[in-house]
Protein backbone atom coordinates (compact mmCIF):
# COMPACT_ATOMS: atom_id res chain seq x y z
CA UNK A 1 0.00 0.00 0.00
CA UNK A 2 2.80 2.41 0.94
CA UNK A 3 4.48 1.63 -2.35
CA UNK A 4 1.31 2.39 -4.30
CA UNK A 5 0.87 5.69 -2.43
CA UNK A 6 4.42 6.77 -3.32
CA UNK A 7 3.84 5.90 -6.99
CA UNK A 8 0.63 7.95 -6.98
CA UNK A 9 2.35 10.93 -5.36
CA UNK A 10 5.21 10.84 -7.88
CA UNK A 11 2.70 10.75 -10.73
CA UNK A 12 0.81 13.76 -9.32
CA UNK A 13 4.02 15.76 -8.82
CA UNK A 14 5.11 14.95 -12.36
CA UNK A 15 1.82 16.21 -13.76
CA UNK A 16 2.05 19.42 -11.73
CA UNK A 17 5.65 20.06 -12.84
CA UNK A 18 4.71 19.47 -16.46
CA UNK A 19 1.86 21.93 -16.11
CA UNK A 20 4.14 24.54 -14.51
CA UNK A 21 6.72 24.01 -17.22
CA UNK A 22 4.07 24.49 -19.87
CA UNK A 23 2.84 27.69 -18.21
CA UNK A 24 6.41 28.96 -17.87
CA UNK A 25 7.11 28.33 -21.53
CA UNK A 26 3.89 30.02 -22.49
CA UNK A 27 4.83 33.01 -20.35
CA UNK A 28 8.21 33.26 -22.05
CA UNK A 29 6.61 33.13 -25.47
CA UNK A 30 4.47 36.12 -24.66
CA UNK A 31 7.45 38.19 -23.48
CA UNK A 32 10.13 40.04 -25.43
CA UNK A 33 11.95 36.79 -26.20
CA UNK A 34 9.16 35.22 -28.31
CA UNK A 35 9.96 32.78 -31.07
CA UNK A 36 9.40 35.40 -33.80
CA UNK A 37 12.11 37.74 -32.51
CA UNK A 38 15.74 37.38 -33.52
CA UNK A 39 19.18 38.54 -32.56
CA UNK A 40 20.97 41.01 -34.81
CA UNK A 41 24.72 41.55 -35.02
CA UNK A 42 25.39 45.15 -36.07
CA UNK A 43 28.76 45.56 -37.83
CA UNK A 44 30.36 48.97 -37.29
CA UNK A 45 34.06 49.93 -37.24
CA UNK A 46 36.86 50.62 -34.78
CA UNK A 47 35.83 51.33 -31.20
CA UNK A 48 37.12 54.91 -31.37
CA UNK A 49 35.31 55.77 -34.59
CA UNK A 50 31.93 57.22 -35.53
CA UNK A 51 30.54 53.91 -36.84
CA UNK A 52 30.87 52.25 -33.43
CA UNK A 53 29.33 55.22 -31.63
CA UNK A 54 26.41 55.23 -34.05
CA UNK A 55 25.88 51.51 -33.50
CA UNK A 56 25.70 52.08 -29.76
CA UNK A 57 23.17 54.88 -30.12
CA UNK A 58 20.92 52.90 -32.47
CA UNK A 59 21.05 49.66 -30.47
CA UNK A 60 18.28 50.59 -27.98
CA UNK A 61 16.16 52.09 -30.78
CA UNK A 62 16.20 48.88 -32.79
CA UNK A 63 15.74 46.70 -29.71
CA UNK A 64 12.35 48.33 -29.17
CA UNK A 65 11.11 46.41 -32.19
CA UNK A 66 9.00 43.35 -31.41
CA UNK A 67 10.90 41.56 -34.19
CA UNK A 68 14.27 42.00 -32.48
CA UNK A 69 15.37 40.12 -29.39
CA UNK A 70 18.67 41.95 -28.98
CA UNK A 71 21.26 43.88 -30.99
CA UNK A 72 24.97 43.19 -30.56
CA UNK A 73 27.16 46.09 -31.69
CA UNK A 74 30.33 44.58 -33.11
CA UNK A 75 33.61 46.38 -33.74
CA UNK A 76 34.93 45.45 -37.20
CA UNK A 77 37.35 46.50 -39.90
CA UNK A 78 34.55 48.73 -41.29
CA UNK A 79 33.09 48.76 -44.81
CA UNK A 80 34.79 45.88 -46.64
CA UNK A 81 34.67 43.60 -43.59
CA UNK A 82 31.05 44.53 -42.93
CA UNK A 83 29.92 43.61 -46.42
CA UNK A 84 31.79 40.31 -46.22
CA UNK A 85 30.32 39.56 -42.80
CA UNK A 86 26.77 40.12 -44.06
CA UNK A 87 27.48 37.92 -47.07
CA UNK A 88 28.76 35.20 -44.73
CA UNK A 89 25.75 35.56 -42.41
CA UNK A 90 27.85 36.81 -39.48
CA UNK A 91 26.20 40.25 -39.41
CA UNK A 92 22.60 41.16 -40.17
CA UNK A 93 23.11 44.93 -40.24
CA UNK A 94 26.11 47.19 -40.87
CA UNK A 95 27.34 50.66 -41.76
CA UNK A 96 29.37 51.03 -44.96
CA UNK A 97 30.72 53.76 -47.20
CA UNK A 98 28.99 54.08 -50.56
CA UNK A 99 32.18 53.78 -52.59
CA UNK A 100 32.87 50.34 -51.13
CA UNK A 101 29.23 49.33 -51.57
CA UNK A 102 29.40 50.50 -55.19
CA UNK A 103 32.41 48.29 -55.85
CA UNK A 104 30.63 45.35 -54.21
CA UNK A 105 27.43 45.81 -56.22
CA UNK A 106 29.34 46.31 -59.48
CA UNK A 107 32.00 43.67 -58.83
CA UNK A 108 34.84 46.18 -59.07
CA UNK A 109 37.90 47.15 -57.05
CA UNK A 110 38.31 44.89 -54.04
CA UNK A 111 35.31 42.88 -55.26
CA UNK A 112 36.61 42.43 -58.81
CA UNK A 113 34.62 39.68 -60.53
CA UNK A 114 32.66 38.93 -57.35
CA UNK A 115 29.43 40.94 -57.25
CA UNK A 116 27.69 41.05 -53.87
CA UNK A 117 23.95 41.33 -53.19
CA UNK A 118 24.11 44.43 -50.99
CA UNK A 119 20.72 45.72 -49.80
CA UNK A 120 20.36 49.21 -48.38
CA UNK A 121 18.14 50.24 -45.50
CA UNK A 122 18.92 53.96 -45.25
CA UNK A 123 21.35 56.71 -46.12
CA UNK A 124 23.42 58.38 -43.42
CA UNK A 125 25.89 61.27 -43.14
CA UNK A 126 28.64 62.00 -45.66
CA UNK A 127 32.37 61.52 -45.32
CA UNK A 128 33.42 64.84 -46.82
CA UNK A 129 36.50 65.29 -49.01
CA UNK A 130 38.32 68.19 -47.36
CA UNK A 131 41.45 69.48 -49.03
CA UNK A 132 43.29 71.89 -46.75
CA UNK A 133 46.26 74.01 -47.83
CA UNK A 134 48.58 76.37 -45.98
CA UNK A 135 47.63 79.94 -46.86
CA UNK A 136 51.16 80.83 -47.97
CA UNK A 137 51.35 77.86 -50.37
CA UNK A 138 49.59 79.67 -53.21
CA UNK A 139 47.16 76.79 -53.63
CA UNK A 140 43.71 78.04 -54.62
CA UNK A 141 42.43 75.11 -56.68
CA UNK A 142 43.01 71.37 -57.07
CA UNK A 143 45.00 72.11 -60.23
CA UNK A 144 47.33 74.25 -58.10
CA UNK A 145 48.48 71.11 -56.27
CA UNK A 146 50.78 70.47 -59.22
CA UNK A 147 54.40 70.75 -58.07
CA UNK A 148 53.39 70.88 -54.40
CA UNK A 149 54.00 68.68 -51.37
CA UNK A 150 50.76 66.86 -50.56
CA UNK A 151 49.56 64.37 -47.95
CA UNK A 152 47.17 61.85 -49.50
CA UNK A 153 46.34 59.53 -46.60
CA UNK A 154 47.62 56.11 -45.69
CA UNK A 155 48.18 53.58 -48.48
CA UNK A 156 44.92 51.88 -49.44
CA UNK A 157 42.80 54.08 -47.18
CA UNK A 158 39.56 55.74 -48.18
CA UNK A 159 41.38 59.06 -47.98
CA UNK A 160 43.93 57.97 -50.57
CA UNK A 161 41.23 56.56 -52.84
CA UNK A 162 39.49 59.94 -52.83
CA UNK A 163 42.76 61.81 -53.33
CA UNK A 164 43.59 59.75 -56.41
CA UNK A 165 40.13 60.24 -57.90
CA UNK A 166 40.08 64.00 -57.28
CA UNK A 167 43.56 64.43 -58.76
CA UNK A 168 42.55 62.29 -61.74
CA UNK A 169 39.47 64.47 -62.37
CA UNK A 170 41.78 67.50 -62.40
CA UNK A 171 44.11 65.83 -64.89
CA UNK A 172 46.82 65.18 -62.29
CA UNK A 173 48.58 62.16 -60.83
CA UNK A 174 51.18 61.59 -58.12
CA UNK A 175 53.88 62.17 -60.77
CA UNK A 176 52.75 65.78 -61.04
CA UNK A 177 53.35 66.46 -57.34
CA UNK A 178 56.71 67.43 -55.87
CA UNK A 179 56.19 65.20 -52.85
CA UNK A 180 53.56 62.65 -51.80
CA UNK A 181 53.28 61.45 -48.23
CA UNK A 182 51.10 58.56 -47.10
CA UNK A 183 50.29 59.68 -43.60
CA UNK A 184 47.30 59.65 -41.30
CA UNK A 185 45.48 62.82 -40.30
CA UNK A 186 47.60 63.64 -37.25
CA UNK A 187 50.91 63.15 -39.06
CA UNK A 188 49.74 65.18 -42.06
CA UNK A 189 48.81 68.05 -39.76
CA UNK A 190 52.16 67.88 -37.98
CA UNK A 191 54.02 68.01 -41.31
CA UNK A 192 51.96 71.02 -42.37
CA UNK A 193 52.83 72.73 -39.09
CA UNK A 194 56.50 71.91 -39.68
CA UNK A 195 56.38 73.32 -43.22
CA UNK A 196 57.14 70.02 -44.95
CA UNK A 197 53.67 69.72 -46.52
CA UNK A 198 51.75 72.34 -48.50
CA UNK A 199 48.39 70.61 -48.37
CA UNK A 200 46.64 67.42 -47.35
CA UNK A 201 43.49 65.44 -48.06
CA UNK A 202 41.05 64.55 -45.29
CA UNK A 203 37.98 62.41 -45.94
CA UNK A 204 35.79 62.42 -42.85
CA UNK A 205 32.82 63.95 -41.15
CA UNK A 206 32.75 67.71 -40.55
CA UNK A 207 34.45 68.98 -38.48
CA UNK A 208 37.62 66.93 -38.47
CA UNK A 209 39.35 67.50 -35.12
CA UNK A 210 42.80 67.38 -36.76
CA UNK A 211 41.88 70.21 -39.12
CA UNK A 212 40.49 72.16 -36.18
CA UNK A 213 43.81 71.65 -34.39
CA UNK A 214 45.74 72.88 -37.42
CA UNK A 215 43.60 76.01 -37.64
CA UNK A 216 44.27 76.99 -34.03
CA UNK A 217 47.63 78.59 -34.78
CA UNK A 218 47.97 78.40 -38.56
CA UNK A 219 46.40 80.22 -41.50
CA UNK A 220 44.88 77.69 -43.86
CA UNK A 221 42.46 77.64 -46.78
CA UNK A 222 40.03 75.00 -47.98
CA UNK A 223 40.46 74.01 -51.62
CA UNK A 224 37.06 73.63 -53.25
CA UNK A 225 35.88 70.77 -55.45
CA UNK A 226 33.07 72.26 -57.49
CA UNK A 227 31.81 73.10 -60.98
CA UNK A 228 33.17 71.06 -63.87
CA UNK A 229 35.61 69.25 -61.60
CA UNK A 230 32.84 68.02 -59.30
CA UNK A 231 30.61 67.14 -62.27
CA UNK A 232 33.38 65.09 -63.87
CA UNK A 233 34.06 63.31 -60.59
CA UNK A 234 30.39 62.49 -59.93
CA UNK A 235 29.79 61.34 -63.49
CA UNK A 236 32.54 58.75 -63.31
CA UNK A 237 32.02 57.86 -59.65
CA UNK A 238 28.29 58.12 -58.85
CA UNK A 239 28.83 57.54 -55.13
CA UNK A 240 30.06 61.13 -54.76
CA UNK A 241 27.56 63.83 -53.80
CA UNK A 242 27.91 67.58 -53.47
CA UNK A 243 28.48 68.96 -49.99
CA UNK A 244 28.72 72.50 -48.65
CA UNK A 245 30.56 73.44 -45.47
CA UNK A 246 28.63 76.49 -44.34
CA UNK A 247 30.28 79.68 -43.17
CA UNK A 248 29.84 81.19 -39.72
CA UNK A 249 29.14 77.84 -38.09
CA UNK A 250 31.28 77.55 -34.97
CA UNK A 251 30.74 73.79 -34.92
CA UNK A 252 32.17 73.56 -38.45
CA UNK A 253 35.39 75.57 -38.45
CA UNK A 254 33.60 78.96 -38.25
CA UNK A 255 34.64 79.77 -41.82
CA UNK A 256 34.46 83.26 -43.33
CA UNK A 257 33.04 81.86 -46.59
CA UNK A 258 31.29 78.64 -47.47
CA UNK A 259 33.27 75.81 -49.05
CA UNK A 260 31.84 73.68 -51.84
CA UNK A 261 33.17 70.16 -52.13
CA UNK A 262 32.00 66.56 -52.44
CA UNK A 263 31.37 63.72 -50.03
CA UNK A 264 30.79 60.00 -49.97
CA UNK A 265 27.59 58.96 -48.25
CA UNK A 266 27.61 56.34 -45.54
CA UNK A 267 24.64 54.02 -45.38
CA UNK A 268 22.97 51.32 -43.35
CA UNK A 269 22.78 47.96 -45.08
CA UNK A 270 20.93 44.83 -43.97
CA UNK A 271 20.95 41.14 -44.74
CA UNK A 272 18.56 40.01 -47.45
CA UNK A 273 17.56 37.25 -45.02
CA UNK A 274 15.83 39.73 -42.69
CA UNK A 275 12.09 39.71 -43.32
CA UNK A 276 10.24 42.53 -45.04
CA UNK A 277 8.24 43.27 -41.89
CA UNK A 278 11.35 43.42 -39.71
CA UNK A 279 13.25 45.81 -41.99
CA UNK A 280 10.13 47.94 -42.45
CA UNK A 281 9.89 48.34 -38.68
CA UNK A 282 13.62 49.05 -38.26
CA UNK A 283 13.51 51.65 -41.03
CA UNK A 284 10.51 53.34 -39.43
CA UNK A 285 12.22 53.42 -36.03
CA UNK A 286 15.40 54.91 -37.54
CA UNK A 287 13.36 57.56 -39.37
CA UNK A 288 11.35 58.44 -36.27
CA UNK A 289 14.49 58.60 -34.11
CA UNK A 290 16.15 61.10 -36.45
CA UNK A 291 13.17 63.38 -35.97
CA UNK A 292 13.69 63.68 -32.21
CA UNK A 293 15.98 65.64 -29.90
CA UNK A 294 17.36 62.36 -28.58
CA UNK A 295 19.97 62.09 -31.36
CA UNK A 296 23.28 62.39 -29.51
CA UNK A 297 25.97 61.27 -31.96
CA UNK A 298 27.06 64.28 -34.04
CA UNK A 299 27.18 62.61 -37.50
CA UNK A 300 23.56 61.49 -37.18
CA UNK A 301 22.52 65.10 -36.57
CA UNK A 302 23.73 65.78 -40.12
CA UNK A 303 21.25 63.35 -41.66
CA UNK A 304 18.21 64.82 -43.41
CA UNK A 305 15.73 62.03 -42.77
CA UNK A 306 13.56 63.04 -45.73
CA UNK A 307 16.55 62.54 -48.04
CA UNK A 308 17.84 59.26 -46.62
CA UNK A 309 16.26 57.09 -49.34
CA UNK A 310 17.64 59.11 -52.23
CA UNK A 311 20.74 58.57 -54.31
CA UNK A 312 21.65 55.26 -52.70
CA UNK A 313 24.22 53.15 -54.52
CA UNK A 314 22.75 49.80 -53.48
CA UNK A 315 19.15 48.65 -54.06
CA UNK A 316 16.75 48.98 -51.15
CA UNK A 317 15.67 45.99 -49.09
CA UNK A 318 11.95 45.36 -49.83
CA UNK A 319 11.02 46.30 -46.25
CA UNK A 320 12.80 49.65 -46.45
CA UNK A 321 11.38 50.32 -49.91
CA UNK A 322 7.85 49.71 -48.64
CA UNK A 323 8.33 52.24 -45.82
CA UNK A 324 9.76 54.93 -48.11
CA UNK A 325 6.98 54.42 -50.65
CA UNK A 326 4.36 54.90 -47.95
CA UNK A 327 6.11 58.10 -46.79
CA UNK A 328 6.54 59.38 -50.34
CA UNK A 329 10.32 59.66 -49.89
CA UNK A 330 11.52 57.88 -53.01
CA UNK A 331 12.81 59.83 -55.98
Amino acid sequence: MKKLKWISMIAIVSILLAACGSDGASGNDSSGGDSSSQSVVFGTGGTSGAYYAIGGSLKPIFEESDSIGNVTVESTGASVANIQNITDGLNQMAIVMSDVAYDAVEGKGQFEGNKVDVQAMAGMYQNVVQVVAMSDSGIKSIEDLKGKKVGVGQVGSGVEQSAKKVLEAAGLSYDDLEKVTHTGYADSVQEMKNGTLDAAFFTSGVPNSNITDLMQQNDVSFVEIKGDLADKLMEKYPFYKTFTIDSGDEAKYNLDAKVETVGIQNMLIVSKDLSEDTVYDLTKRYYDYLGTDAVAVAPLKEVDRDEMAKGLIAPLHPGAKKFYEEKGLLE
